[in-house]
């Protein structure tokens, strides 16, 4: 892939104040795309200036992406300052860890609403732009979508009932994004990254004293250039587990075996059938939090 495969792109990234979405903006800027930065906080502007550095152009909008409003306007300042919208990647994210049993409705409503909520309103903002935009030049437009998503999304970790459930939402809703909005142009994909950030310290711990960190955000921010280029055009509706020198192409749910009754499942049948096969199923057929890491 050239080096500066998005000039002439605008791409919108959320969540770009620090950690992945930083390394993501800055990976896009020196692809050649022009950027529009969200955050709650002051230290977006910092990754601005680190933008205009590698010579990027930019623009901030500080605000909550849980609100529609601040979907709406990151779009519309696209369109005002760099005249189109190509790309948006959607990292903003929270934990709130707790077992469930714990958790407060607040807990969980929070780490949906910016986990899934904001993905939402970022995706229907752009695809209503894109999908006018198609019926005007009548034909399809270009338009990428990246989605944040984590491999707690199958794995279903003890202590992030609502992390893990939010994430599910986002490999859901890219897949359904990626069906119903293709025939316009848009292509929606959703990365899992192991990465070591703020948010992830209490899981990955710290980074090795010496030598390279393979969870350095640095490691997946060439594959978020990669879905927004031009080269990954037949790229869509995927799941990609990116960390290290490693990308794991996830595949979709499989019916793992097909149990049949004589005639009408009776409780000692579902017992001696499909009791059997659920406690003792065959290794690696069954989606099950058993034994997860």
């Amino acid at each position: 892939m050239t080096e500066r495969v998005l000039a002439g792109r605008t791409a919108i990234v959320t969540g770009a104040s620090a950690g992945l979405g930083r390394a993501e903006a800055l990976a896009l800027a020196r692809a050649g795309a022009d950027l529009v930065i969200n955050a709650r906080g002051e230290r977006l502007h910092d990754v601005a200036d680190e933008i205009r550095g590698v010579g990027g152009s930019v623009v901030t909008c500080v605000g909550d992406i849980g609100e529609q409003s601040t979907a709406d306007r990151l779009v519309a300042l696209a369109v005002e300052r760099f005249g189109r919208l190509d790309v948006v990647v959607n990292n903003a994210g929270i934990v709130r860890d707790r077992m469930v049993f714990n958790m407060s409705a607040d807990e969980w409503d929070d780490v949906l609403r910016i986990n899934l909520r904001s993905t939402f309103l970022t995706t229907r903002a752009a695809t209503d732009h894109w999908r006018r935009r198609a019926k005007e030049s009548g034909g399809p437009v270009y338009a990428r979508i990246v989605n944040t998503s984590s491999e707690a999304y199958a794995s279903g970790p003890p202590g992030a009932a609502n992390y893990a459930a939010s994430k599910a939402g986002v490999v859901a809703l890219t897949m359904s994004t990626a069906r119903g909005c293709e025939s316009f142009g848009v292509r929606a994909n959703a990365i899992c990254p192991r990465a070591r950030t703020a948010m992830t310290s209490e899981v990955f711990g710290p980074g090795p004293d010496t030598g390279e960190d393979p969870l350095s955000t640095e490691h997946v921010a060439p594959l978020v250039a990669y879905l927004a280029s031009p080269v990954a055009d037949g790229v869509t509706g995927r799941v990609l587990v990116a960390y290290g020198d490693r990308i794991d192409v996830m595949g979709p749910p499989t019916v793992a075996a097909s149990l049949r009754s004589a005639s009408r499942w009776n409780q000692g049948e579902l017992d001696a059938v499909l009791g059997a096969h659920l406690v003792d199923p065959t290794p690696g057929t069954a989606l099950s939090a058993a034994g997860a890491d």
